[in-house]
């Protein structure tokens, strides 16, 4: 018989010794640095890697094959990590991304360079839900779990600053097959230190928990989904590709509902949403990446088509909004604490749709750089704030034995909105011309803020100032 999900109040985590904690948190800010850093590292050596034999239609393969895997794999990788354990799916995806970092060192050919691609998104994908989850289980909600997050997003941020300039650096010097290099002693170091720190499973593997027919559906939809999305930034909203990878991402969806109906333990329940921290938190991934994710893609073609900087330069002037994130992730897990998730969400979002709007009205082909890295840091800001909140909300009131299943949701959200945003975007500014582009592209980017904000609203109240003060003792 088909039970009703539960969403009961997180039990209190014990208290852990500091030492340790703040180890635990190291290495999961470092797993998180290194997602970031592959994120943002590879786009300055997209130009040398096209040497391997890429034409200009397949050199995007380059980024697609890694956010197609990443995306398309996180449900199903949330709900293993809570099948088989945090823990074992934190070392697989770590061995993951070595083995695809490793595969693109060496790759002797473009097809072997994807292929080593979409093994480090599917890395991202298996670590991504257990990192969330793990901070989820091991810092209680409220004041220690905000403050956990506050660095943990940080470390994402650092790794897009250094992954930006590390890849104008590393190319410049030792060639593209250096950025894929340089991710492998730091997955090392991090094993070194995570085999000690890392908390053991509690439960034996239970693979029968697993809802086979809704995983392969819930894979082959999410996958064709991001792929459709991807054929359409790139070839229009018309093209054959587009039309029929998405009626195919469409169908496998319709058909995915009809099957979880009728399965005893669905992989995709519907009825999760009911918990509304779980669904007010996934809205605002999907809106956060459709819109604050679509920035640094916007940006990159101003700093180098329409300012002429160069791929190092450019990776120099990136450092300013990620900066302008690392802080908004410190502020967001402390204004979380103090005036709640609701207050802290909308005020990021304020903040980020101020500064968006001044970007999209005030910059021009020959504004000054201090007003255009002055902007981008104050909307860089604001979406350190949200990014901090959404997952802290998304993460709020679930069962520790379901972390993973709502952290795979929730990251699913992010992922499906970074695809579906910028297609839009990019279909929006070429609607209205390259001259425009800009200006477009920022006014369509702060409509999405704006309905992010709205969303903000509706996120449950939360007496989080009393708990997060009962909280301080424990783990952090």
């Amino acid at each position: 018989m088909r039970t009703e999900p539960s969403t009961p109040k997180t039990p209190a985590v014990p208290a852990a010794p500091v030492a340790r904690a703040g180890l635990l948190l190291a290495v999961l800010a470092a797993a998180q640095l290194l997602t970031g850093l592959d994120y943002n590292i590879v786009f300055v050596a997209l130009p040398e890697i096209a040497g391997l034999g890429f034409s200009a239609e397949t050199l995007q393969w380059v980024v697609s094959a890694y956010a197609i895997a990443f995306g398309g794999f996180l449900l199903l990788c949330g709900r293993l990590t809570d099948a088989l354990g945090r823990r074992r799916m934190f070392f697989a995806g770590l061995g993951l991304f070595a083995l695809g970092s490793l595969l693109g060192t060496v790759a002797a050919d473009e097809w072997m360079l994807i292929v080593g691609r979409g093994v480090q998104g599917l890395g991202g994908a298996t670590l991504a839900p257990s990192l969330l989850a793990l901070i989820s289980v091991n810092y209680a909600e409220g004041a220690a779990r905000n403050r956990a997050l506050g660095v943990w997003g940080a470390a994402g941020s650092s790794g897009m600053v250094l992954g930006s300039v590390l890849g104008g650096v590393l190319t410049d010097v030792l060639g593209w097959r250096a950025v894929f290099a340089v991710n492998i002693p730091i997955v090392l170091a991090i094993l070194a230190v995570a085999v000690r720190v890392v908390p053991a499973d509690r439960h034996r593997p239970a693979p029968g928990r697993l809802d086979i027919p809704g995983a392969i559906l819930t894979t082959g939809a999410a996958i064709l989904i991001v792929m459709g999305f991807t054929f359409a930034a790139e070839s229009g909203w018309g093209s054959p590709s587009t039309l029929l990878t998405l009626a195919a991402g469409l169908a496998a969806a319709v058909v995915l509902l009809a099957v979880e109906r009728r399965t005893p333990e669905p992989l995709l329940d519907v009825r999760r949403f009911a918990n509304r921290h779980l669904a007010t938190g996934t809205a605002s991934t999907f809106l956060f990446m459709a819109g604050f994710g679509a920035t640094a893609f916007f940006l990159t073609l101003y700093f180098q088509q329409t300012r002429g900087l160069s791929p190092l330069v450019t990776g120099l002037a990136f450092t300013v909004p990620c900066a302008g994130v690392l802080v908004g992730t410190t502020i967001g897990g402390r204004l979380a604490t103090r005036t709640g998730l609701r207050a802290a969400m909308v005020t990021g979002q304020v903040v980020g749709l101020v500064g968006v709007g001044a970007f999209a009205a005030l910059v021009g082909e020959a504004t000054g750089w201090g007003l255009v890295l002055g902007l981008a840091a104050v909307f860089s800001l604001g979406q350190g704030i949200v990014f901090t909140t959404m997952f802290a909300t998304a993460t709020t009131g679930t069962p520790e034995a379901e972390q993973g299943t709502a952290s795979g949701i929730a990251t699913a959200g992010q992922q499906l909105g970074s695809a579906i945003g910028l297609a839009v975007l990019v279909n929006l500014t070429a609607l209205f011309g390259r001259a425009s582009s800009l200006t477009t592209a920022m006014t369509g980017i702060g409509a999405i803020i704006f309905l992010g904000a709205l969303v903000a609203l509706t996120v449950p109240g939360q007496a989080t100032r009393s708990a997060g003060r009962k909280q301080e003792c424990t783990a952090s």
